[in-house]
Parts: structure tokens; C-alpha cells; sequence
């Protein structure tokens, strides 16, 4: 048996590459996937995941349609462009703040309006993405660094309260995965501000890891296959590490 058959799963930002992934992966494995996004096209549904109404409102048609919600996961990504490769001391306030406030108020509803159902059913796994700079400081970066650690306080905070209910709550923190959109929107402003290469640039992040390579999105994808699988019960309350040792757990 496949590790998710007939698990119903709820993808956030599914029209990006991470989400898309995900998806991917989660199918593949036999869950029933929802696809959402901000756009029609490469998505299921058009959810706002920063509307509290647009995401209750779609859960609502998921349960209605299967009786359940088993895993929802939390890709989603923003647009840093304008705050990214500028300086903490010349950042103004709302460019600081908005990354802090998106982030973290998306992955809050999402979980939150998830765990509404999944509390009643007494299981579930809610699930997202983080980054390296979560944990270490990395320049140019503005509000996002402390945006993802914030996530990941957030995991842990509600595992400390939904474990009780079975309810899982695990992250992933990848490093850097080439394929990704999100790498390439981090690289263009800072290679305007320092004028480093997109080759250098990866070469500088692989040479952070332990192999010297970066972590692929299906390897991303199969591990949070896993994660959200009965095999991976073990979890919760966690952030799991996969920066290729760049950085400790």
C-alpha cells in the first residue's frame, strides 16, 4: 500500500514550485490531493490564504465532498522582491513587517481553520515550509528571515496544544533547491546588489552543505510525503532539517 492512499490532503500554494512538488508527491504516494492558489490554471481551486473566509469556505467543500480533512501543508510563498537585497538600516517599517505579518498570518489560519475539522475526526497532520534563514543571520534579506522563524515557533506551539487531540504539526526547512522559484526570486536582488553570478551563487550555497550539492525538490517532496504518513507518527512539534548540514539541529 501506498504511504497516503486515500489520505485527503490540502495543498496551499500549489502553484508554486514547492507546493506544486508536494502535490506531486502526495499523489503519487495515493492521497486525494486539493490543489489551491492565488491563480486559475495550474491549480484545483483559487484560494486567498490570507482570507480567513476563502479558507474555511474551500475546507468546508473538501469535507463536504469526503467527510474529512487528513493533511493540510502550508507552501505559501510571497512576493519579497522589493525588501530583498536591501539593507536592515534602509528598510522602512511596512517592508520589515510584511513579510512577518503574510508568512506567519497564512500559516496560522491555514492550521487553524485545518484543526477545526481535524480535532473533531481526532487525527491529522498539518504541515509547512521554512528556510535556513530561520535559524542563521543571513544579510539582505529584510523582514523574511524572522518571518520563517516565527513559522517554526509556531509548529512547536501548536503541537504543544493539538498533540493531545492526535493531531500532528511538523515543518520541513530545505535549503536552497535550484529547481525552485522561490531561490530564483531570492537571487535577482541580490545579484543587483553584489553582483554575484547565478552559478556563484549556487556554488556558494552548496558549499555550505556537507556533500557539496543542494537538496532537490523531490527530495524535498518524498521526505514530506513521509513525514505526513502514518509512518512518520513520531513527529510533531518539530521542524525537520534538511539543509544538507548547513546548519545544526
Amino acid at each position: 500500500m501506498r504511504l497516503l492512499e486515500d489520505k485527503v490532503a490540502v495543498i496551499y500554494g500549489g502553484g508554486g514550485s514547492i507546493g506544486g512538488a508536494v502535490a506531486r508527491a502526495f499523489a503519487d504516494e495515493g492521497a486525494i490531493v486539493h490543489v489551491t492558489g492565488r491563480r486559475e490554471g495550474s491549480v484545483t481551486a483559487v484560494v486567498d490564504a490570507l482570507d480567513e473566509r476563502s479558507i474555511d469556505a474551500h475546507l468546508e467543500t473538501v469535507v463536504d465532498e469526503h467527510g474529512r480533512v487528513d493533511i493540510s501543508f502550508n507552501a505559501v510563498g510571497l512576493h519579497d522582491q522589493e525588501v530583498l537585497g536591501v539593507p536592515l538600516t534602509d528598510l522602512d517599517v511596512d517592508g520589515f513587517s510584511t513579510p512577518l505579518t503574510n508568512y506567519v498570518t497564512s500559516y496560522f489560519l491555514t492550521a487553524r481553520l485545518a484543526a477545526r475539522r481535524m480535532v473533531k475526526q481526532k487525527s491529522g497532520v498539518i504541515m509547512t515550509v521554512s528556510a535556513l534563514h530561520s535559524r542563521i543571520g543571513v544579510p539582505l534579506v529584510g523582514g523574511y528571515g524572522p518571518a520563517q522563524a516565527a513559522k517554526e515557533a509556531l509548529t512547536r506551539h501548536l503541537s504543544a496544544e493539538l498533540a493531545q487531540h492526535g493531531v500532528r504539526v511538523v515543518g520541513l526547512r530545505p535549503q536552497g533547491m535550484p529547481e525552485s522559484s522561490t531561490i530564483k526570486r531570492a537571487f535577482e536582488p541580490r545579484a543587483k546588489a553584489t553582483g554575484v553570478t547565478w552559478e556563484q551563487w549556487q556554488e556558494l550555497l552548496a558549499s555550505r552543505t556537507h556533500p557539496h550539492r543542494l537538496m532537490t525538490l523531490d527530495e524535498m517532496a518524498s521526505t514530506a510525503a513521509f513525514v505526513a504518513s502514518d509512518r512518520g507518527s513520531g513527529l510533531t512539534g518539530t521542524t525537520i532539517n534538511l539543509t544538507l548540514g548547513s546548519t545544526d539541529d
